[in-house]
């Protein structure tokens, strides 16, 4: 989503509107977009089938509300919080956030601002499905655990080191540095929220905590930087996302390994 919301700003900028007009009225196309794929994605997923094990659930399963069924699990939605906290803040800061720092911060154009932030995405994409078969093969918890360590080492070097650089091709291997460590939380976070489970909750179990721990440290991640930016702090920031990475890290040292202990076939 990421990749194609750049690659929609790459062909506004370099072949249908001046800068002029992309800043007067061409910023709202992606909007429309969105929106557009918004509706086609309902109704994708209204003809969609059931999994196997949702249909067999339900056959079974007592009827009550979703919420009462997740108060059930207290220690699985902890897990989820814990467990995304640092990895959606990561994700934000290098998605999101990377186009405003690359352009204020390093000092890059419009254009190859864009062009970095395109390029480290492409490399991205190309590691997920990497880690996630590493994942297939060694299980989820490594991959967390490396996400942790690595984010908690590297990101405050990594991040000081693109705010002192102006070279665009500097800048797009730091960020693609990053993505080194932030693709084993990214490339198999669904599926681990997904295992921790039974088939009756889970769609409950992992869209609210989920939801709710993005809004607080995803979403905020942007501003929380720009904040401190404008107090002439930027580099704490680089501090505060660390330890959040951190504060994951001791929740994946601790959680079970769900590719091993799956409750996404329980139907309880």
């Amino acid at each position: 989503g990421q990749l194609t919301a750049i690659l929609v700003l790459l062909l506004l900028q370099n072949v249908f509107l001046t800068h002029e007009q992309l800043v007067d009225w061409g910023w709202r196309i992606p909007f429309v977009i969105g929106a557009m794929l918004a509706v086609t994605a309902m109704f994708m997923r209204r003809h969609m089938h059931e999994t196997e094990a949702f249909t067999e659930a339900n056959k079974t399963k007592k009827k009550e509300s979703s919420l009462r069924g997740l108060l059930k699990y207290p220690r699985e939605v902890a897990i989820v919080v814990g467990l995304t906290a640092g990895g959606t803040a990561a994700f934000y800061t290098f998605t999101t956030y990377m186009q405003t720092f690359v352009k204020q911060t390093v000092g890059l154009t419009d254009i190859v601002t864009t062009y970095v932030i395109a390029g480290s995405l492409i490399f991205a994409s190309i590691l997920q499905p990497i880690y996630g078969l590493i994942s297939d093969r060694i299980g989820r918890k490594p991959l967390l655990i490396f996400f942790g360590l690595a984010g908690t080492l590297l990101t405050v070097p990594i991040l000081t080191t693109l705010a002192q650089t102006k070279s665009p091709w500097v800048a797009f291997l730091l960020i693609s540095g990053a993505w080194l460590f932030v693709a084993g939380y990214t490339s198999i976070n669904a599926v681990v929220k997904a295992e921790l489970f039974p088939t009756s909750i889970r769609a409950t179990g992992v869209a609210v905590p989920y939801a709710l721990t993005v809004s607080i440290f995803g979403g905020t991640a942007p501003a929380i930087a720009l904040f401190f930016k404008q107090q002439g702090h930027e580099q704490w920031f680089y501090y505060y996302l660390s330890a959040v990475i951190f504060i994951s890290l001791l929740v994946y040292s601790t959680m079970r390994d769900t590719k091993h202990e799956t409750a996404m076939d329980r139907h309880e």
